[in-house]
């Protein structure tokens, strides 16, 4: 079973003394279930799950009156196996999105007499409209992502002495050994092609089949389609399917800020505005928005009509490109494409640290990659597929008084160093920024 960073947080959570309900969300298939059923197990005498989709007989307990007893009465005459241990009793409703009185009603659960609620769904964002009454101010939240790197080496069973030379070299800013540096290389491009989604990770932990890990992975894409159609509207079921799609495109191209046109030849921001932010809502998509200044704090800053779109989980962008790009990721061989996936995966691993992604883009003669919130100050960031590591932009940056810049970070396959007042990081290091 994998390890998640997300069972530490379950556990925090629990030993609060005014907790409330949990909200877990997180794109589909990216272990939330999982993880929250191997906490309950583990933590609580009573656990008792609920999931919509599987047991829809479930949101009758959910009709009418809303208080906390009422609701539990009714789960006691539906199911004969729940039961209350007061104190240590876990109720876990699953894929709550299908039971919107279920999600207003963690209002009232919350007020509950010795039992604790979790909840966790999909596309929580987009299914909004059919929620009654929101939790305001009753609930918690947490968004699980895909496997981080570091995950992805508690997967591989890497040791932990080696992880640790890891966060003690980003400390300290010193050289990996370079027998390590190439062997944790070579494991960030299979995590490229592998990504973070918790099924196809085990598969190849287990097979280290590349076949079988594609087939998953697009499988889950047709997942993903599968939800559009089931719950977008009318005729926002093609349009954000479209847009899903155009991604890879969009990424391909040398400027990858989003284009309408490459979704519809000659449309706009008017017919699929909408579209993207359902996309975004349903944690599919990440947006990362230019700023017009490197200043603090950046999101005062975003240029709302000038942004890129990432896809959620880098492992299944490479699904989408035609067999034997994985083969030519490893191999270090990727050619044209190289840039965008590993931008790609910089942004999933940032975006998986918490940092709300932006990029800065004041001309076509000045672009930075990233730039992130890092130790309170503004951190540029330059993204290197390659060893050939000329940075020209944070150069730039470094040596122009006007944008108060003095520290800067390039990601790339070279090991740790300084070079001019640039920090060169190697790329796996990026879930510690």
């Amino acid at each position: 079973m994998l390890r998640r960073k997300i069972d530490k947080t379950l556990k925090e959570w629990k030993n609060k003394e005014n907790k409330r309900p949990l909200i877990v969300q997180g794109v589909r298939q990216v272990g939330k279930t999982t993880s929250v059923r191997l906490f309950g197990k583990e933590c609580y005498s009573e656990f008792f799950e609920l999931n919509f989709i599987r047991t829809p007989i479930a949101k009758e307990a959910f009709i009418g009156d809303l208080s906390a007893e009422s609701i539990l009465s009714r789960l006691s005459l539906l199911f004969s196996d729940f039961h209350i241990e007061k104190g240590s009793t876990l109720l876990f409703l699953d894929e709550i999105q299908e039971c919107p009185e279920a999600r207003a009603a963690l209002k009232f659960l919350a007020d509950a007499d010795g039992i604790e609620v979790i909840a966790s769904g999909s596309l929580l964002g987009v299914r909004h409209k059919n929620v009654v009454s929101y939790p305001v101010g009753y609930v918690e939240y947490v968004t699980m992502k895909p496997l981080d790197f570091e995950e992805f080496l508690w997967a591989n069973e890497i040791p932990a002495s080696i992880i640790q030379i890891i966060h003690d070299s980003f400390v300290a800013k010193g050289k990996v050994d370079d027998f390590i540096h190439k062997r944790l290389m070579e494991l960030f491009r299979t995590y490229i092609v592998v990504g973070g989604m918790p099924h196809v990770v085990e598969r190849y932990v287990e097979r280290k089949n590349f076949s079988e890990v594609l087939e998953i992975q697009r499988d889950i894409m047709h997942d993903y389609e599968l939800d559009i159609i089931r719950y977008a509207e009318g005729s926002e079921k093609q349009r954000i399917r479209a847009c899903f799609l155009s991604i890879p495109r969009q990424l391909a191209k040398e400027n990858r800020k989003f284009q309408y046109s490459v979704v519809e030849k000659g449309s706009t921001s008017r017919k699929y505005g909408q579209s993207i932010l359902w996309l975004s809502d349903a944690d599919v998509a990440l947006f990362s928005y230019n700023i017009a200044k490197l200043e603090l704090p950046l999101k005062a800053y975003e240029e709302e009509d000038d942004f890129r779109l990432y896809l959620c989980d880098t492992g299944l962008l490479v699904s989408q490109y035609e067999d034997g790009t994985a083969r030519d990721i490893i191999s270090g061989d990727i050619g044209a494409y190289k840039g965008a996936i590993y931008e790609n995966m910089i942004a999933q691993m940032l975006s998986a640290s918490g940092h709300s992604l932006h990029f800065f883009k004041p001309s076509q003669k000045l672009e930075i990659d990233f730039v992130i919130r890092f130790s309170d100050a503004v951190c540029p960031i330059e993204v290197k597929s390659s060893i050939n590591t000329r940075s020209k932009s944070l150069s730039t940056i470094l040596s122009s008084e006007k944008y108060g810049i003095d520290k800067t970070i390039r990601l790339s396959p070279k090991n740790v160093g300084d070079e001019g007042g640039i920090c060169s990081l190697p790329l796996y290091m990026a879930f510690l920024l």
